[in-house]
């Protein structure tokens, strides 16, 4: 029964479509361990594992070290000595580990715990599940290093050797293999790990395939903790070479035929009836039987039909479906039917992860088991998320790129462990899994550059690939997602196609777009070109030269090569075209410096930003742009034509070179590119500027962009007339209840009338009840020097009444800074915790902390007003100091400024309105929460555009008030919604 159960747990970790023969080796491992004899790998070694006071190396101590010494694969010693703090032990510490501050009162401290630890490991190997982690923690404590210099780490190995589970944790990985349980207790982890310990060595036999001698070969310079354990187990293997592209086959099934494309098929297709949408939502429909209780929505219904209509009319929809509609089924559910009626495929794109995560997660698997017929979906992602295997076995001997990442405080050594151990992940994983992606293997991308594993749509090399195009990740992705009932993307993707005249995607021609309101802002960073100083050092740094860089490894591995003679010709002249091409861009970013200085410009945070407007192309300072531009063109255009020819011949001549060319040659051609482009400024579709970064009381960091100024144009040329319908969604895309703005924003408006119709579907939460939306409307105007001062004293009493949970939405960063630098202490002294989006912090940290904590109070930014859930009392008032209007300064409205009338009427304003919207819409995101928003910019009273601001809110139920009375009024409406 013992082993039965165990095979259960195993199989509910097991990613989606592991194949049945890797999935039986899986559930065998527990079995497999008492067979086989590791030998010196399962004798005179230490397991360890610690417990801290948080997860800060600067901040947080060691609370408990427990460590096991294990003899012949059986622990024959134990330690374990808790660890005296300096600080108290945070509650939900406590509550974790079950350590208490009484626990800890008596304890040695850490020097004195970490010396005797040092005693009992004797300098052995030690296991550590995450040991970076437990390291670290030992290691700043005085005398740490002495404890071992060869560190295990167990998560990265169960990585590699077992690709196929969703779960690494080692609590998890204990229960599937019914090792000794984790209980947040060092001494217990430490047993887990002990019994894991061996079925993570039975995982790597069984790789098998020659994989493990491979991973024991590559980079022998670098020292890499996992070799020798690779090393030791390939010698109990068969000796092989590796071979992936036959292990490929073997795991490969046959796919399923590809969809037609709904363009070659004969019009009218077959439609969804009204009826049979009535009867899914209905109380004994399919969509009834997901939900343990389900309540039919009019809305949703609603919702629902006009999708409907839409595929079947072969027209557009522009839907807005307040919170609460539930307007993931409402589309899913009719595409779905339409999408299997006539064997076509039908496209879901988003514009966050969290939302494709929720799709495929968990509506579309719900729909797959209420459909009689099922679900057949596919989420498909950017090329950047699949690993090339092309690529991955490059890296297995061509040179490191440890100068592409950041070191951040990490050694070069460090960062070269982690590359390998990506290295190995992703092979292992190849090796196992027939498609999938990346995301979820746990590779440290601060250390790995993307590129060591990934490639471009520009880069493939397609036919002259061994994997292409059955054996490939990326390409095998796109051809099941062909076959698929609904294909979920993200705008990026959507936008990439277009732009690639969709040959990145199947051909989809009935398209969803949720999140519509962010297409725009997306489709403009998309298609942008840049220019930077930034960019051109980093690809000349790349390629080097005579003597450097990968020019330089060919030349010295040409060499030994036949036809070295024509290599080694065109390889010296490219090194010194890239010599003169790095010195007339550095000219170039000189005369860019030179002529910012001179000129007036949109000042943000450490930016200094300038539209290259006509006017400014004709002056004497921009002529000297243009003149050091000239032979700066001349240069990258010979140096590409150059390294193009080397390339090829080094395809031909050369076996396993030391390097690739192919894609700091890319970002050559997008220099050469974009320069002409941008120089040029012929193409009327774009805005042209120049950004620089200020630091140290001057200007760095230059850059060239051109954006593309109307999108909607773009897309109604280039995408919607491929389409067959479309329908985008989102909670605000109309200002009150006009969506002029939103329909030319993606080109709807160029469609003729009849093709489409707008539709405003209401909340189904009761916001005029449980929302209350306060005006500060004797505040000083946003531009008075009085305003901060105004403001910091409104967000004091906002915050003492509400008892904090408040998050103030800033638009600037200096503004922001400023007032937290004297309102934090100030709420201090109350009880109350403040903190601040600081610069670089990492938003996914900063947001888990501000839900994490039920009182905490968060200052914010951009990455805030929009796509952030904080359910109940975590977020309980939301505070807009002042409305976001787009800077006057900014290129993009100074260019439509002079191509149109009313220029900020039609933009600048509606981008602002959908925007408080957005910021609006954090507060309530159930039918049980209450809340408050204030909004502290007295503009919405004496401007006649505030009635559009008022009148787009969920609840057109407002009250403006004196800003000295506001904290009252929260108080005595909080105390009557209790």
């Amino acid at each position: 029964m013992a082993q039965i159960a165990n095979a259960s747990l195993v199989e509910q970790f097991l990613l989606p479509d592991t194949p049945a023969f890797i999935a039986q080796q899986y559930k065998n491992l527990r079995e497999q361990t008492n067979q086989q004899d590791f030998g010196l790998l399962v004798d005179d070694f230490v397991v360890l594992d610690t417990e801290t006071t948080g997860l800060s190396f600067k901040e947080c101590e060691l609370i408990e070290i427990a460590a096991a010494h294990i003899e012949e694969g059986q622990i024959t010693d134990t330690f374990q000595t808790f660890v005296h703090p300096h600080t108290l032990i945070p509650e939900k510490i406590t509550k974790l580990t079950h350590i208490s501050n009484a626990d800890v009162a008596d304890a040695p401290g850490a020097e004195d715990a970490v010396a005797a630890l040092a005693d009992f490991v004797g300098g052995m190997p030690v296991l550590a599940h995450n040991a970076t982690f437990d390291r670290t923690f030992i290691e700043k404590v005085k005398g740490g290093k002495l404890v071992s210099d060869n560190w295990i780490d167990t998560l990265a190995l169960s990585r590699i050797a077992l690709p196929r589970l969703s779960s690494h944790k080692l609590a998890d990985l204990a229960h599937m293999f019914d090792c000794a349980p984790v209980s947040h207790r060092a001494i217990d982890d430490v047993a887990a790990l002990a019994g894991i310990w061996p079925v993570l060595l039975c995982g790597l036999l069984n790789l098998g395939g020659g994989l493990l001698q491979t991973l024991t070969d590559m980079h022998t310079d670098v020292h890499w903790s996992l070799r020798p354990i690779f090393s030791y187990l390939a010698g109990l293997q068969d000796q092989e070479p590796f071979a992936l592209e036959q292990i490929r086959r073997e795991l490969l099934v046959d796919d399923l035929p590809a969809r037609m494309d709904a363009a070659e098929l004969t019009l009218p297709l077959d439609p969804v009836t009204s009826d049979q949408i009535i009867a899914a939502f209905s109380p004994s429909g399919c969509v009834s039987r997901m939900y343990d209780a389900f309540e039919l929505r009019p809305e949703q219904l609603q919702m629902a039909q006009e999708v409907r209509e839409a595929q079947a009319s072969g027209a557009s929809r522009s839907i807005e479906a307040g919170t609460g509609v539930g307007k993931s089924m409402a589309y899913l559910l009719p595409s779905i039917l339409y999408a299997q009626r006539n064997k076509i495929v039908v496209g879901v794109a988003t514009k966050t992860n969290a939302l494709t995560d929720q799709l495929v997660a968990h509506e579309l698997p719900a729909l797959d088991g209420a459909l009689e017929q099922g679900v057949r979906y596919f989420a498909l992602k950017g090329y950047e998320h699949y690993p090339c295997l092309r690529k991955a076995l490059l890296a297995t001997y061509t040179n490191l790129p440890l100068q592409a990442v950041d070191t951040n405080m990490r050694s070069q050594a460090t960062i070269a462990q982690d590359q390998l151990t990506a290295i190995a992940v992703t092979l292992a994983y190849a090796c196992q899994s027939p498609s999938g992606d990346l995301d979820s293997l746990g590779i440290k991308w601060r250390s790995v550059p993307r590129s060591l594993l990934t490639t471009t749509s520009e880069e493939c090399v397609h036919a002259r690939c061994p994997f292409f195009p059955q054996l490939c990740f990326v390409h095998g992705a796109r051809r099941r997602a062909a076959s698929a009932d609904v294909v979920v993307t993200n705008h990026s993707l959507l936008l990439r196609n277009v732009a690639a005249e969709g040959n990145i995607l199947p051909p989809i021609r009935h398209w969803i777009v949720d999140e519509a309101h962010s297409l725009e802002d997306e489709a403009r960073r998309q298609w942008a070109v840049e220019v930077s100083d930034h960019a051109a050092r980093a690809v000349f740094e790349n390629l080097g030269g005579a003597r450097t860089g990968a020019i330089h490894e060919l030349l010295v591995q040409a060499v030994s090569t036949e036809g070295s003679a024509v290599i080694t010709s065109l390889l010296t002249r490219a090194a010194s075209a890239c010599t003169r091409a790095s010195i007339a861009m550095s000219e170039v970013f000189s005369a860019v410096a030179e002529f910012c200085k001179e000129q007036s410009y949109s000042r943000g945070y450490d930016t200094q930003t300038i539209w290259i407007s006509q006017q400014l192309r004709d002056r004497e300072a921009w002529q000297a742009v243009v003149e050091a531009a000239d032979p700066a063109i001349d240069a990258l255009d010979e140096a590409s034509k150059l390294l193009f020819e080397a390339q090829r011949e080094i395809t031909e001549q050369v076996k396993k070179p030391k390097t690739e060319l192919s894609a700091d040659l890319r970002s050559l051609t997008n220099l050469l590119d974009g320069l002409k482009l941008i120089i040029a400024g012929k193409d009327q579709s774009y805005v042209y500027s120049v950004r620089m970064t200020r630091k140290h009381g001057g200007l760095v960091g230059g850059a060239l962009l051109a954006e593309k100024i109307d999108i909607g144009t773009e897309l109604a040329e280039k995408w919607l007339p491929e389409t067959m319908s479309t329908v985008f969604t989102s909670a605000t895309i109309a200002v009150g209840d006009d969506f002029t703005h939103f329909n030319h924003s993606v080109g709807v408006d160029s469609l003729p009338a009849l093709e489409h119709k707008d539709v405003r579907l209401a909340s189904s939460f009761d916001y005029d009840k449980n929302m209350s939306v306060l005006i500060a409307r004797d505040l000083p105007q946003p531009n008075s020097p009085d305003y901060l001062e105004a403001l910091e004293d409104l967000l004091f009493d906002v915050h003492k009444a509400m008892g904090g949970s408040v998050l103030t939405l800033f638009t600037n960063r200096r503004e922001m800074e400023r007032v937290y630098e004297s309102l934090q202490s100030r709420l201090a002294a109350e009880g109350l915790d403040l903190v601040m989006q600081e610069r670089g912090a990492a938003t996914k940290q900063l947001r888990n902390t501000f839900l994490s904590q039920t009182s905490l109070s968060l200052f914010a930014l951009k990455s805030f007003w929009e796509g952030f859930d904080a359910t109940g009392d975590t977020l309980r008032c939301v505070v807009i100091p002042k409305l976001p209007f787009a800077s006057p300064n900014d290129p993009l409205s100074k260019e439509r400024d002079i191509r149109e009338n009313r220029s900020w009427w039609n933009h600048s304003l509606p981008e602002a309105v959908i925007s408080v919207k957005q910021a609006a819409g954090r507060l309530i995101r159930s039918s049980k929460d209450v809340g408050v928003l204030v909004l502290a910019d007295s503009r919405l009273m004496t401007k006649g555009y505030g009635k559009q601001f008022l009148h787009s809110l969920p609840t057109e139920n407002y009250t403006a008030l004196d800003a000295s009375h506001i904290g009252r009024y929260i108080e005595l409406w909080r105390s009557s919604h209790k």
